[in-house]
């Protein structure tokens, strides 16, 4: 309980809106606390002064009040290890349920000075250290687990550091408007549906330039390049490459013609069926209750069969 109020007071405490655009660090986003160790410190320094008023240690006041000032140096340097950093954020690519989500951020330190041990984490506890060379732009990624299809938001992200002793914790609030595509995870591979009288899974062998058919005798006209000199060499006659292209036939997916499973379980067979048809150069449509997506064979049209199967249901544009 304590955790969940802690939770919401932070919530409300350093609430801020979803950003866009490159995000400049400055004095206004940056919060700064003793750590434990920075606590226990300050303990000891309490400790040891009282012990030099007590004694009248001339070389105890120049220790303590040393290691004081090391302590307010620390503190300045954590702040510097942060201040004026341009962060934005990139393109995420999709994946599928149960694989890692990488979402890139775009790191700028204009700065001259070398950004050290910069944690960038969830409040899951998902985070990565990187270092930030000076006057460079670095690229960082996050790995969020993705586990249901859809939509996932990176949510609010922490960035911060303990450099360089440990004894303060600075850190910002991130939360940029930027989503990873979800797609459903593809089930065992299943046969795809059996073939109609009128839109079959197969291909026609069209005459084309694809694959090699075989060998037919030589007619005045044929291309040089396509005599088989090989066969000509053996004593089998003047013969010319035959070549084919692959005419792929239309297949549907359709929804109403799956078995009866679990909503999710058809959208993980439908996204089997997509993938294979595409990696055999099949022409496929897909149709979803609320959706049809006329037969095509291309990238696009397969990003966007993916995209309806991860989106169906969730009321997500």
């Amino acid at each position: 309980m304590i955790k969940s109020f802690r939770q919401r007071f932070r919530n409300w405490a350093f609430r801020r809106t979803v950003e866009t655009g490159t995000v400049e660090l400055n004095q206004r986003r940056i919060y700064i606390l003793p750590t434990r160790q920075g606590v226990g410190f300050g303990f000891v320094l309490v400790l040891m002064l009282l012990g030099d008023i007590n004694y009248n240690l001339s070389l105890g006041y120049i220790l303590t009040f040393l290691l004081a000032t090391a302590s307010g140096m620390s503190m300045l340097h954590a702040f510097r290890n942060m201040a004026q950093l341009e962060i934005r954020a990139g393109h995420v690519e999709p994946v599928f349920a149960g694989e890692q989500a990488y979402f890139v951020f775009h790191f700028n330190n204009p700065g001259t000075l070398t950004r050290h041990q910069i944690h960038l984490q969830d409040d899951a506890g998902h985070h990565t250290v990187f270092d930030l060379p000076a006057q460079q732009h670095t690229e960082i990624r996050l790995a969020l687990p993705a586990l249901k299809r859809g939509w996932l938001d990176s949510e609010r992200l922490t960035l911060c550091t303990d450099f360089p002793f440990g004894l303060f914790h600075a850190w910002t609030y991130l939360h940029f408007d930027v989503r990873c595509l979800v797609y459903p995870k593809p089930s065992n591979p299943q046969p795809l549906p059996d073939a109609s009288a009128q839109d079959g899974n197969g291909k026609l062998p069209v005459t084309g330039d694809e694959d090699f058919s075989g060998l037919r005798n030589y007619v005045a006209g044929d291309a040089m390049p396509r005599i088989a000199w090989k066969a000509l060499a053996r004593e089998q006659g003047l013969q010319v490459k035959q070549f084919v292209a692959q005419q792929g036939r239309t297949l549907w997916l359709d929804w109403a013609l799956l078995p009866n499973i679990a909503q999710e379980r058809k959208l993980e067979l439908l996204t089997r069926w997509v993938l294979d048809a595409d990696a055999q150069g099949l022409i496929c449509g897909l149709r979803l209750p609320d959706s049809e997506i006329a037969p095509q064979n291309n990238p696009s049209h397969r990003t966007e069969c993916l995209r309806r199967l991860a989106l169906f249901g969730t009321g997500a544009p």
